[in-house]
């Protein structure tokens, strides 16, 4: 029987992230997102619904999000569902987090301070070396106008 776990959302997030480390040294940054939705209701008038997520990241993307993202930060995460169980005062609690594989800045440098950018920022894998920036090159000349050898319309041999 297949199955398919993959979570990919779009919010922001609602305070700054917890940083911590395993004994072994690995991070672990958990963090709160909103993510909105807006439909308009049997009524007519547009409505709007936030749904709060909690996410738990790990390893050098936990690093990153603790530190680059404050509270009210966009981002865009890709994971998938976790469901915990656990049981408190002898009654059985559970709670559904996101586990984070992949995440997105969104927004630009000014609204997010010092954050790396671009398709492979926080992917949390070895990028290849960076292409150095093209050199600016010369003013070209203004082409020349188009040649037109034929006297009139009748001449045009199309």
């Amino acid at each position: 029987m297949a199955s398919f776990n993959k979570v990919i959302l779009l919010g922001n997030l609602t305070r700054d992230p917890e940083m911590r480390m395993t004994p072994s040294g690995q991070a672990v940054c958990k963090f709160s997102m909103a993510v909105n939705r807006t439909y308009t209701g049997q009524d007519g008038q547009k409505k709007e619904e936030v749904t709060f997520v909690d996410v738990d990241s790990f390893g050098k993307q936990a690093e990153t999000i603790g530190k680059y993202c404050t509270r009210g930060k966009q981002l865009f995460v890709e994971g998938r569902l976790k469901l915990d169980s656990w049981e408190k005062n002898g009654e059985k609690r559970s709670k559904l987090t996101v586990v984070l594989e992949n995440f997105q800045f969104v927004g630009d440098r000014a609204s997010g301070g010092d954050a790396p950018s671009g398709p492979d920022a926080g992917d949390g894998q070895d990028s290849p070396p960076a292409r150095p920036a093209p050199r600016p090159s010369a003013p070209r000349a203004p082409a020349p106008p188009p040649r037109n050898d034929f006297a009139d319309d009748d001449q045009v041999p199309f």
